[in-house]
């Protein structure tokens, strides 16, 4: 075990962040991992706690305590393959993920809980560093077939689990690059996508084919989904040329707000905003793309895409950025003795906030105004929860001057002409609909079709997506092979 005396004598150690002011003027990270040093003192605050519900607090079930020990033994070696156990991208997780391990850490009953994301990223990083990241291509083959339909980190983790079990294992994914909203969603200043690209030659490396620019199914052409396919497959023929399919596609059809004024020019959606950019940062060049420069912008949304947009609108040179949430403001401290070891509500600031935006809550968006065609504003009334529900405010409509509205709300449900294309059954929320049972699990209606991640659960994390898309593959296997040796 770590120090058994490091949580008293030690604080926790933070990751550095370069300045606000800097950062603004470009699109790349800005994070600096812990250093080895660092990264020991806080592996020195994990406690003999007995029961590490960290473990349980991740989705991808990392075993925390084991490798922090191993750091603060000065093995980063065994770390690197600890982590690898039950996390195929540790880069991705390090980077993006909330760290629901860390709020479920015993120190943060009354304290400041153990910096579990931050040392994961510097054993990764350590990793590739040192060249202990390679690739691992099995060393029989099976002669079975895989399709996987969606590059995304579930779509990822389940071709890489596959392949090194000694299948054929193809990708097919509808944008002209791998990484599904890894590579379209995230901006670059959380996720430089030299993370992915790394990643995919690994996987290639490893036997996994990549078929980009390439759309499985069907399509919904009122759609403003980033789509740059340039071919479509149907699903008679993949399940034709492959003895198993995968379906791994994202949860991305966007919740849309139907108010008066909802089809004026300068109201959009997060996703057509965000992509948009990071395909410029790419090199791409666009005919026109969607900026905020000099606009007054106003996110509607206060999750993690609201937060994006904020970032990227504060790196374009908005004149002003607001961002609206539809519930009160939570506490700025959970109450820990009542929610621990729970993923707690409370108001969390992100380092885009930090940049500059105003935060209104506790308000929603009654119209949009506009003037030839183009918006100008919102009209806007304050909420408040009366009897357990969200009810108006008598008399608190207000006006907000607005050049440029995105909508991130959240997403509802995959594409559902890609699911009625397979003939898969589906969930009352428009998801393909399969279990996670140990037996079965992630097989839909179709025999050898599976699904995995937000196509199967909804709109959901990138820790979430990798565990499901491991256990997808382990269920996969079973079905071809009759049993499997693949984590569960």
């Amino acid at each position: 075990m770590s120090k058994i005396t490091g949580f008293l004598e030690q604080p926790r150690v933070k990751e550095a962040y370069a300045p606000p002011a800097a950062r603004l003027k470009h699109y790349r990270e800005f994070v600096t991992p812990l250093d080895a040093p660092q990264a020991r003192r806080q592996a020195t605050r994990c406690m003999d706690c007995g029961i590490p519900f960290c473990n349980n607090g991740c989705p991808v079930n990392n075993i925390i305590p084991d490798f922090n020990n191993l750091v603060y033994q000065d093995d980063w070696r065994a770390a690197l393959d600890v982590l690898h156990r039950t996390n195929n991208f540790p880069e991705f997780t390090g980077r993006i993920c909330p760290a629901p391990c860390e709020a479920a850490c015993v120190l943060n009953i009354d304290g400041d809980p153990v910096g579990i994301k931050s040392i994961e990223l510097a054993i990764i990083e350590r990793g590739w560093q040192e060249g202990w990241v390679a690739p691992q291509p099995p060393a029989v083959k099976t002669g079975k077939r895989v399709a996987v339909v969606g590059s995304g980190p579930a779509g990822l983790s389940a071709a890489q689990q596959l392949a090194r079990a000694g299948h054929d294992v193809t990708v097919f994914e509808k944008n002209d690059r791998v990484g599904g909203l890894l590579r379209y969603g995230i901006p670059d200043f959380k996720l430089e996508k030299a993370h992915i690209d790394r990643r995919v030659a690994q996987l290639e490396a490893e036997g996994v084919t990549f078929r980009t620019g390439v759309l499985v199914g069907a399509w919904d052409e009122k759609s403003r989904v980033t789509n740059l396919s340039r071919e479509t497959v149907t699903p008679d023929a993949l399940r034709a040329e492959f003895d198993a399919v995968l379906l791994a596609g994202g949860a991305e059809v966007p919740r849309d707000l139907p108010v008066p004024g909802r089809d004026l020019d300068g109201v959009h959606f997060a996703m057509e905003f965000l992509p948009q950019q990071n395909r410029v940062n790419a090199g791409d060049k666009l005919k026109k793309q969607l900026r905020a420069d000099g606009k007054r912008v106003i996110v509607i949304g206060g999750g993690d895409t609201g937060s994006d947009c904020v970032g990227t609108s504060n790196r374009h040179g908005a004149l002003s950025v607001t961002q609206f949430e539809v519930m009160p403001q939570p506490p700025e401290m959970e109450n820990r003795p009542l929610v621990w070891p729970y993923w707690p509500l409370k108001l969390r600031t992100s380092s885009s906030h930090e940049e500059g935006a105003v935060r209104e809550f506790a308000i929603a968006t009654t119209a949009f105004t506009g003037k030839g065609g183009k918006v100008t504003g919102l009209k806007t009334v304050r909420m408040e929860l009366r009897d357990g529900r969200l009810q108006e405010v008598p008399g608190s409509e207000e006006t907000h001057e607005a050049d440029l509205v995105l909508l991130a709300m959240g997403f509802t449900n995959p594409m559902g002409p890609v699911l009625d294309a397979f003939g898969v059954q589906k969930d009352a929320r428009g998801n393909a609909q399969a279990t996670t049972d140990e037996d079965g699990g992630y097989a839909t209606s179709v025999d050898g079709v599976f699904t995995a991640g937000d196509m199967r659960r909804g709109q959901s994390l990138v820790v979430w997506a990798i565990r499901e898309g491991r256990q997808a593959a382990r269920s996969i296997d079973t079905f071809l092979m009759g049993r499997s040796s693949l984590p569960r």
